[in-house]
């Protein structure tokens, strides 16, 4: 492979790694034969994970338990990692939701506060933490999960709309930072993935959920996870800045056919 971070097998840190495109990161990298630090608020997924990837693959996994809105808890949990992981190769930050799609007027601000924290403020509080050790070691790779919502906006998508936007400009603004050293950034951006996503943002209505794939063909979590392994496997002197993926149904963000 022409793996952009060497033969050996890599440190992988996923956020958001108990469903979806986390999960399914996990399950790509765990069959590459690296070593996952697997990140999310559900414990015991994450172990029914670290146990799945184990017996297929004889994966090495760290589980830990963490919600990224808390800083204090992602500066304890992911800066004083046991020697033997704390040397982060590849960091996939891919926690992130939407909440409701009311109006901005009738919007309800505590979904406001957790899309701020958990899409922009968490991202950063973890780039924040592991960045350092990469820039000690002059090597490493941050792919940050956005999304279309990042590119364009949509009514009742303010605020996460404004997240997204929010992640693309720290992308963008960290290959800044980090011009002359070999740390590499990069951010996917998918259009509709059918994962949980829906479910989460209609809290628990599977009806409204179902509605938003009606009659057309989403993306899989499997899609964005082979772009994320396509960014890690290119040559060091490669950086895939952004990669834009988007279902055939899908043209932009209010462009859907539905004839399926």
């Amino acid at each position: 492979m022409g793996q952009g971070m060497g033969k050996k097998a890599l440190t992988v840190c996923i956020t958001g790694a108990s469903s979806g495109i986390g999960m399914a990161c996990a399950r790509l990298f765990a069959a590459r034969g690296d070593r996952l630090l697997l990140c999310a608020r559900r414990r015991d997924r994450l172990q029914a994970l670290a146990h799945e990837l184990q017996q297929r693959f004889g994966t090495k996994s760290l589980v830990v338990a963490l919600d990224v809105r808390l800083r204090s808890q992602v500066e304890e949990k992911l800066g004083h990692l046991p020697d033997a992981w704390s040397a982060v190769d590849v960091l996939i930050n891919n926690a992130g939701l939407a909440l409701g799609k009311d109006p901005a007027h009738a919007a309800d601000v505590e979904h406001w506060d957790q899309m701020v924290d958990t899409n922009l403020k968490g991202l950063a509080y973890v780039t924040r933490v592991l960045l350092p050790g990469m820039v000690q070691r002059d090597a490493g790779h941050i792919i940050n999960i956005g999304s279309i919502a990042g590119r364009e906006t949509y009514a009742g998508g303010s605020v996460y709309c404004a997240t997204k936007h929010a992640v693309r400009a720290f992308s963008s603004a960290l290959r800044m930072d980090l011009l002359g050293t070999n740390i590499r950034i990069s951010s996917v951006d998918p259009g509709f993935v059918e994962t949980e996503f829906s479910l989460v943002r209609f809290e628990g209505n599977a009806t409204k959920a179902a509605e938003v794939y009606r009659g057309m063909r989403p993306l899989r979590a499997e899609d964005v996870a082979e772009a994320v392994m396509f960014c890690v496997e290119r040559p060091a002197h490669v950086n895939v800045s952004e990669i834009l993926l988007m279902p055939v149904d899908q043209a932009a963000v209010g462009q859907i056919y539905r004839g399926r």
